[in-house]
């Protein structure tokens, strides 16, 4: 399954969105992020604690928008891997969602 998540563009550097996709047979909330014009798309829950990262709506980024981070532990993620670099569960990555660019759409599908 497929999913448009937005246009090319539409999403500054320092951007997030959050969407819903399909894995597995069950509705997962997820999210991209622009870091310096590149996307990027997670499944938005924490490994340390299977909690959503955003205490607020599509907030991500550490205050200086180098890091995702988990609002509940505080944890910070690489954008670009997915990898915790700091706080539980360090050295684990995020699922990635798989993202890529159809003309002028930003395409997202169910990592497998």
């Amino acid at each position: 399954m497929s999913v448009v998540v937005a246009r090319v563009g539409e999403l500054q550097p320092g951007q997030t969105r959050k969407f819903m996709l399909e894995i597995d047979g069950r509705e997962e909330e997820c999210f991209v992020v622009n870091v310096a014009g590149t996307l990027h798309a997670y499944v938005n829950r924490c490994l340390h604690v299977p909690m959503t990262l955003d205490w607020v709506e599509n907030q991500f980024f550490t205050e200086d928008r180098r890091y995702i981070q988990c609002a509940t532990h505080g944890a910070c993620f690489e954008p670009a891997s997915g990898e915790c670099i700091s706080g539980p569960p360090c050295g684990k990555y995020l699922l990635r969602v798989p993202l890529t660019v159809s003309g002028d759409s930003v395409v997202v599908t169910a990592p497998a």
